[in-house]
């Protein structure tokens, strides 16, 4: 009896701890490991989420990049514009032949329709103000008001830019040009395939989409 006390004794209490309490097997600490990477992806993620919103307030269908070109002696005005997607297009106003014409830096094609008459009075007021005081064509401000236009491009063959005046012809140089119509939207049947982003003087900015009209 009393050799037995004493080779209990004898044990390490470290031995006789792990000997009571085993240590967690391998597979226990994989789980725990892959627990812990998805909480803070979770975490992560959440905060991202949660910053975008906000971030993006007030940016929105603003132009990266936006210069204005006039030519009083043409009656045009050519605004050369970056959106905040990268993409660059040339937008021309041609009161003179009354067209606006669209083209895209991505795309080998022309967009023509014509003249509205609040485009014809936006052109003239650049033009005066281009002319007469020499200030900025562009002020956006708190005030500046957005908003979404819609064009849907017409199925059928090019337009002969032959009888479209000076300024298209030298914009569509070598490009198909195809007619667009104001849309109220292009539902859900049809997609969105191009935005523009364009500032103007009076303080609007507008996000001219375009989508396929049906033939």
């Amino acid at each position: 009896m009393e050799g037995g006390n004493s080779t209990s004794s004898a044990v390490p209490a470290d031995r006789r701890l792990a000997a009571q309490f085993p240590s967690p097997s391998r597979t226990f600490w994989i789980i725990l490991s892959v627990a812990l990477f998805f909480a803070v992806v979770g975490i992560s993620t959440g905060g991202i989420l949660g910053f975008s919103p906000s971030s993006a307030q007030g940016e929105q269908d603003s132009p990266r990049n936006q210069t204005a070109l006039v030519d009083a002696s043409r009656s045009t005005v050519t605004y050369y514009v970056t959106s905040r997607s990268n993409r660059s297009a040339v937008v021309l106003y041609d009161s003179q032949n009354g067209y606006v014409c669209y083209r895209p830096a991505e795309q080998h094609a022309c967009y023509l329709r014509r003249m509205e008459p609040g485009d014809r009075e936006s052109t003239r007021a650049t033009l005066s103000t281009s002319e007469l005081r020499g200030e900025p064509l562009l002020q956006r401000n708190n005030q500046t008001k957005y908003y979404r236009e819609f064009l849907g491009v017409l199925a059928g063959e090019p337009v002969d830019p032959s009888g479209l005046g000076e300024a298209v012809q030298a914009l569509c140089e070598q490009t198909p040009i195809f007619w667009v119509r104001r849309a109220e939207g292009p539902g859900k049947q049809r997609l969105i395939y191009l935005c523009i982003d364009i500032c103007f003087p009076s303080n609007i900015c507008v996000s001219i989409c375009f989508y396929y009209l049906p033939e």
